[in-house]
């Protein structure tokens, strides 16, 4: 499992796909937020937790055609299906090196993207602890939505359609966690409900991105 890791990150780099897309992503959307709403630091303190969470969230959707879409290409999918690693484990190990590739610079690049948008100083710790807790989330849902859509041709359009309705509770309690933080006020609920979220997904949704890989394989 570690050595498909490793060739994820690796083949994540090479092919484009990962950190330095999402990235780049995230920061022509959070720049372009002032020049849509204007630059009066309120309104921009208001919305950012919102629109830090929905720019992340966006730019995780980028790459998660590619999380099978490359193996299925040079005919490597199949043999991992045969092979002795149990299906399972591949699909955490997809969704362990989209998050490194893409959730974790996200995370650590946020709170200097927060500075843009005026983000309360209070709320820079609630943002990474969020993301951090959240994204993993984010990449599971969408490992399982590329592997309903493995094979497809220009599969993106429908696994984002099928994978943004997921999105929505991770969005809601994250963006949540991130706004109580900047208010001062309790945030045990929402961090709750958005850990419990991630821990569910890693639990379930290596068995369904499975089960969605045979049914393509067959």
């Amino acid at each position: 499992m570690i050595a498909l890791l490793r060739r994820d990150l690796r083949l994540a780099v090479r092919a484009g796909g990962g950190f330095g897309l999402g990235l780049a992503f995230f920061l022509i959307v959070i720049v372009l937020v002032p020049f849509g709403v204007g630059p009066e630091g309120a309104v921009l303190a208001r919305i950012a937790p919102g629109m830090l969470w929905v720019a992340a969230l966006l730019a995780a959707l980028l790459s998660l055609d590619r999380i099978f879409a490359l193996d299925q290409e040079d005919g490597s999918l199949p043999l991992l299906a045969t092979s002795p690693l149990p299906l399972e484990a591949v699909a955490l190990a997809k969704g362990v090196a989209h998050w490194l590739t893409t959730g974790l610079p996200l995370t650590l690049a946020a709170p200097g993207l927060g500075v843009l948008l005026n983000l309360a100083p209070g709320a820079y710790g609630w943002l990474v602890l969020s993301l951090a807790l959240g994204t993993p989330a984010l990449s599971m849902i969408g490992t399982f939505g590329a592997a309903l859509t493995v094979g497809i041709r220009r599969g993106g359009l429908l696994m984002s359609l099928l994978v943004l309705p997921l999105y929505v509770p991770v969005l809601i309690f994250g963006a949540e966690v991130v706004r109580r933080g900047a208010e001062g006020m309790a945030v045990a609920t929402p961090l709750a409900m958005l850990g419990g979220v991630t821990a569910g997904c890693l639990a379930a949704l290596p068995f369904a991105t499975a089960a969605a890989l045979r049914i393509n394989l067959r």
